[in-house]
């Protein structure tokens, strides 16, 4: 007979679901736990390899994280970045330690992080942020140049043929993480099945998530191929649908879903189909976005692995599609505006103009323009060398301000009801970098009982040793050695 009663349901088979029924498996084995996903096999959306950027968001190259007021780089948030990515490390160099991940290198590679920008004024600023990083531990051995010669070592397909009287510089920080993180969460559910007995539903859209007076939550679903509905309970429910989150969390009875509405974006990068070419770039080299662009619109240049192949792509670009999940519906954005929501998500809009601007000149664009935006990057770029990919669709928060009316938000944020009972992540990047840290939150918020636990708090700093402890150097040192020894960086 089939278990209809749970600890905790999760929705989506992503990272962070991935991540958060480990992580809770670990501490608490006897944990009833089960996954509902859409789709017929996990990480096909946000998480699949080819629909995000495959940077360890460790704040190494990603100008946005500091940014820059009267002449004085800030770089709280770098730090505060680059040690949430450390403690996925952490996380993922115990399961390997533990022998439950075999090969490290299926979804982590060592490539360096390198920053790179062009104009007088753009330069001053990355000599600033290269003098604040380089005071701090985490980003020492960072490194800094406006010579020509040192940047075509660095990276010689964008130094092509460049005029030297041009304004340019460059940073770097060698211990740059690539990522796969669709192989990451394939392994993952891999531990959850065949080590704690956790499998995934699959073809089940969860349709309502409703009240239980005699357990928490009932959660129905539809199988999308038979048509079957069924009705679970769960003690604990984590909505980690990705862009899906907020189209299910308006159905929940919670007074703190109130206001979030969501704008989607989707994304798409030119990929290299040139070997010869693709074998003289090894690096991830960001720049700046323009001034009036968002973060999300921060170029770069990267190689990648995918499925055991070397690739390069260069991007992001940005498109609009009214659908939060790429396999989803042209009615979701209209289906997410409700009455509690329709102020904040207006005055977000008439906040965010030049976002509206950017966003229709990226739709508008033809490939040429696409290839015009990269010859900045690669001033040698030929078209027939590149194809044009589509990639994942996010969805960027918009919540109520009480100054702004609305606000939209980069980032990702958890939403949990007073109790925790019920959990949902909204947001997008540096998510699945950060998604130990995030998961972390979750099981927080739902399950304080095992972080007030001495033995479970235990358990876990032993995996995750940055885990509520202070980040001293040495304590940062001895964690990139093992890590690095452990996922053969």
């Amino acid at each position: 007979m089939e278990n209809k009663d749970y600890d905790l349901i999760c929705v989506g088979a992503g990272i962070m679901t991935a991540t958060l029924a480990l992580i809770t498996k670990i501490l608490q084995p006897e944990m009833r736990i089960l996954i509902l996903e859409r789709l017929d096999q996990v990480a096909q959306e946000s998480s699949a390899a080819w629909n995000n950027a495959g940077t360890g968001h460790s704040a190494l190259c990603e100008l946005n994280y500091c940014p820059q007021q009267n002449n004085q780089v800030d770089i709280s948030k770098a730090i505060d970045i680059c040690t949430q990515f450390e403690m996925s490390k952490q996380f993922w160099s115990y399961l390997v330690a533990q022998n439950l991940i075999k090969e490290p290198k299926s979804f982590i590679n060592p490539v360096p992080h390198n920053s790179w920008v062009y104009g007088a004024d753009n330069v001053e600023y990355l000599e600033r942020r290269f003098h604040a990083m380089k005071e701090h531990f985490m980003f020492e051995s960072i490194e800094f140049t406006r010579s020509i010669e040192k940047m075509k070592e660095w990276f010689p397909l964008i130094m092509e043929d460049r005029d030297k009287s041009d304004h340019m510089a460059g940073s770097r920080i060698d211990r740059g993480a690539e990522m796969n993180f669709g192989s990451l969460t394939e392994q993952l559910f891999h531990i959850l099945e065949t080590e704690y007995n956790v499998t995934v539903s699959f073809n089940e859209e969860v349709q309502d998530v409703d009240p239980d007076k005699d357990i928490e939550w009932d959660v129905i679903t539809k199988n999308r191929i038979s048509g079957d509905t069924r009705t679970l309970s769960a003690h604990h429910v984590f909505i980690g649908a990705g862009g899906g989150s907020l189209l299910l969390l308006q159905k929940v009875e919670i007074d703190e879903k109130e206001g979030y509405g969501g704008f989607p974006v989707s994304g798409a990068w030119l990929v290299c189909k040139n070997q010869e070419i693709i074998n003289q770039h090894y690096g991830k080299v960001y720049s700046k976005a323009g001034p009036n662009d968002p973060p999300m619109s921060t170029p770069h240049l990267d190689t990648r692995f995918i499925n055991g192949k070397r690739e390069l792509l260069f991007g992001p670009f940005a498109g609009f599609s009214p659908k939060f999940l790429k396999e989803g519906s042209y009615l979701d954005l209209f289906k997410s505006i409700k009455t509690d929501n329709i102020k904040p998500m207006l005055e977000s809009f008439w906040d965010n103009l030049p976002l509206t601007q950017y966003l229709i000149n990226q739709v508008t664009m033809s490939f040429d323009d696409r290839m015009d935006d990269l010859r900045k990057f690669y001033k040698n770029a030929k078209n027939e060398d590149w194809e044009y990919l589509v990639a994942g669709q996010r969805v960027q928060i918009i919540k109520k301000d009480e100054f702004e009316g609305g606000q939209l938000q980069f980032g990702t944020e958890v939403i949990a009801s007073k109790d925790g009972s019920i959990t949902c992540l909204l947001g997008a990047s540096p998510g699945a970098s950060t998604a130990v840290k995030i998961m972390l939150d979750v099981i927080e918020k739902a399950f304080p009982e095992l972080i007030e636990n001495p033995e479970t708090l235990s358990k876990l700093q032993e995996m995750i040793p940055f885990y509520k402890t202070e980040v001293t150097k040495e304590l940062f040192e001895k964690e990139l050695k093992k890590s690095k020894e452990l996922l053969e960086l």
